[in-house]
């Protein structure tokens, strides 16, 4: 009887173990950083920061955990018992790139940043889980006459129930950018143009306005628009653009583009 109680005991303690969940808050040298992939590359699992610089992933002790973003010096921490027993500040140094430079020129260049790593695994985190929640990404009425809308909505309400796993709901103090804004913005800027649509974000030319809906319907904040936050709307349609690829190959032109 005592036997049987100790291998209870034991066994709850082991499940409690490898339950346990690392939770912590990003810093750059400035404030908080928010949608930092956070990858815990021993168990394979992939969040993200939500906008308090917040993260939980589960994790146990002498796990890799990799924080990464194209805009900050990668870190890796081997996790400790410490680490797990409370909240622990992270700390990320931010890449210093010839943008600021170059803003103060003319015509400034445009600068260049490498994706193919950070797509690369958010490509993969998002066809993990189309495999493991196919019905979130089907269409209604899965007859092979689907159309993008329909898509582009599953997402959409697939995104906003993680979100609010996350994070309690906050009022948007700006309005979600439009399409029309959206093409405005790459028919004007000298920075978001046509070959950064192409080359960078791999979207085929003629596929360009179906992005452009189908960023409109993902209520990236207009606050975005304002010039002192170009990077981040990069950030956002990188993201954007690996989701939109994905669907396409997933579904078939076809498919996607039929009305």
């Amino acid at each position: 009887m005592r036997f049987l109680l100790l291998f209870t005991l034991l066994l709850a303690f082991n499940c409690k173990i490898s339950a346990q969940v690392l939770s912590g808050k990003v810093y750059d040298s400035k404030s908080v950083v928010k949608d930092m992939k956070v990858l815990n590359k021993t168990q394979n699992i992939l969040t993200v920061t939500n906008q308090d610089g917040d993260f939980n992933i589960e994790a146990k002790v002498n796990d890799t955990i990799s924080f990464q973003s194209i805009f900050y010096h990668p870190l890796e921490v081997i996790v400790k018992q410490y680490h797990l027993d409370d909240i622990t500040v992270f700390e990320v140094e931010e890449i210093v790139s010839e943008l600021d430079e170059v803003e103060i020129q003319s015509e400034p260049e445009q600068p260049v940043f490498e994706e193919e790593t950070y797509n690369q695994d958010l490509h993969n985190l998002i066809k993990e889980d189309m495999k493991r929640n196919p019905h979130l990404y089907r269409p209604e009425n899965a007859q092979y006459g689907g159309n993008i809308l329909g898509i582009i909505s599953l997402v959409v309400k697939l995104l906003k129930k993680k979100n609010k796993e996350k994070n309690k709901y906050k009022p948007p103090t700006y309005k979600p950018i439009t399409y029309k804004q959206m093409d405005s913005l790459f028919a004007t800027s000298s920075f978001f143009n046509k070959r950064l649509a192409t080359e960078n974000l791999k979207i085929p030319e003629d596929k360009a306005k179906l992005f452009y809906d189908f960023c409109s319907a993902k209520g990236i904040s207009s606050e975005l628009l304002k010039d002192e936050n170009k990077m981040m709307l990069l950030e956002e349609l990188v993201v954007n653009s690996q989701l939109f690829l994905i669907l396409l190959e997933e579904y078939g032109e076809e498919k996607v583009t039929k009305d």
